[in-house]
């Protein structure tokens, strides 16, 4: 981008879209204005990794067992500084952290809002520079304002959310995030330090000809799902198949490509892993409510992942999303051959 007259820029566009909520007193603006704050931050880490001392592990593991890594850990805590900064959240629910973590000062006891997020998605990617991201999700709170925020408020079914989205640190930094009202994409101009309006009213193609998944895993995943890939496999020149097999391995990076181009992400339950792997909090609720705004679909394989009932914080389920026909395919073969 170099011309900037006629350029939108993130903080332009969320007072333009207030008017989307009736009622609104701009508390959604000040915490997404914020959320943008984060990410430019974290961004310019990711963009010196390797020209500093932030590769490579932590040295501690988080709650899911899982090595933290350096980029990690400085992600969390630079979402948390700007999200207790901001004023408008009252507590804070990380895939990095076991509990959740409230604010309770004066001003944030008032927040109205609590914030999900999976600060740095696809972290394993790090030292070898490949795109990584962050996940975020935001739903008002049911606890009183004025009052310490309760689990409670974090455990609501996707449906409930107010805003959700993600950034990807890749060739170019992206913002991308809905309200409920369709899904914009915002790109980092780095010559002013703006976000800016690049992607507006995002609809995924109703079908693709790409299908993410890790096929290393494929002896321990259910029929169903070992019975589609072949099916992806199959030359089918009605249905533009044999589909394209790609997979980075970084949740915010596959989901992103299938949601400009068309294709399906799959992460099932396998053997290891009988729930599933990824988190619905973090990363399933959030990207399956992007994908609906977008036109697409997301499932658990019996049922929509908004609708799903959270009855903990690091809850795991299996996911499947992308292209609306894809999905339902993709359904249809879990229905009929996981019940042989």
């Amino acid at each position: 981008m170099t011309e900037h007259n006629n350029v939108q820029t993130l903080n332009q566009f969320i007072i333009q879209r207030q008017s989307d909520h009736p009622g609104a007193k701009g508390e959604l603006s000040r915490l997404l204005h914020h959320v943008g704050i984060a990410s430019k931050i974290v961004n310019r880490a990711v963009n010196k990794a390797g020209l500093v001392d932030i590769l490579g592990e932590h040295g501690d593991r988080n709650v899911q067992g899982e090595d933290q890594q350096k980029l990690d850990v400085f992600a969390d805590t630079h979402f948390i500084d700007a999200l207790k900064a901001c004023g408008e959240c009252c507590a804070v629910a990380s895939e990095e952290n076991e509990d959740i973590i409230i604010f309770d000062d004066e001003l944030s006891k008032h927040g109205k809002y609590v914030f999900a997020m999976d600060p740095l998605d696809g972290s394993s990617n790090i030292d070898v520079n490949v795109s990584i991201g962050t996940i975020f999700s935001i739903y008002e709170r049911i606890s009183p304002r004025g009052e310490i925020a309760k689990i409670e408020d974090f455990l609501q079914d996707g449906t409930k959310q107010v805003a959700a989205g993600y950034i990807i640190y890749g060739s170019s930094t992206m913002l991308v995030y809905t309200t409920g009202k369709g899904v914009n994409g915002f790109t980092l101009d780095p010559s002013i330090g703006e976000f800016c309006l690049s992607h507006p009213n995002i609809k995924t193609p109703k079908t693709g000809s790409i299908y993410s998944i890790n096929e290393g895993n494929y002896i321990n995943f259910p029929s169903g799902v070992k019975k589609y890939i072949k099916y992806c496999q199959e030359f089918d020149k009605k249905s533009n198949r044999p589909y394209t097999s790609r997979y980075i391995g970084s949740l915010v990076a596959d989901f992103h490509r299938n949601l400009l181009n068309g294709g399906i992400f799959i992460y099932p339950q396998t053997r290891k892993n009988p729930n599933g792997k990824l988190r619905l909090m973090y990363e399933c609720n959030p990207i399956a409510f992007i994908a609906e705004q977008a036109g697409g679909k997301a499932t658990d394989g019996n049922q929509r992942i908004l609708t799903i009932q959270p009855t903990s914080l690091h809850e795991r389920v299996p996911f499947y999303t992308g292209s609306t026909n894809m999905v339902k395919k993709t359904e249809e073969f879990l229905h009929f051959f996981n019940n042989i």
